[in-house]
């Protein structure tokens, strides 16, 4: 895993994004940041098990289901089963210790 910093990448509402194998972020000041570091690693895993490529195909797809669902951007965006398992669990910071594969179905 490498963190690098990027601001210019990222929309307004956006801090950081997981890219295999890099958690890009739009400020510095957020790699001293646990939560948002976990909820990126926890994004890392997820991109592993689907083979990085499928994951991605997966994601886009999902939002585009959740986005005709919920005519709500922000709502698609929370509702992907990957964003929901991240976004749950990226307080707890030994998560990944005990994550078991495929956790991300459990928030389908």
């Amino acid at each position: 895993m490498f963190v690098i910093v990027l601001r210019q990448i990222f929309r307004k509402n956006f801090i950081g994004i997981a890219i295999f194998p890099f958690i890009i972020l739009r400020d510095k000041n957020l790699k001293n940041n646990p939560t948002i570091i976990n909820h990126e690693k926890i994004h890392l895993i997820q991109q592993l098990e689907l083979l990085i490529f499928l994951f991605y195909i997966w994601y886009i797809i999902e939002y585009f289901i959740r986005l005709i669902i919920s005519k709500d951007q922000h709502k698609a965006y929370r509702n992907i089963s990957f964003e929901k398992e991240a976004y749950a669990n990226e307080d707890n910071l030994n998560y990944l210790k005990n994550r078991k594969f495929y956790s991300f179905l459990n928030y389908l």
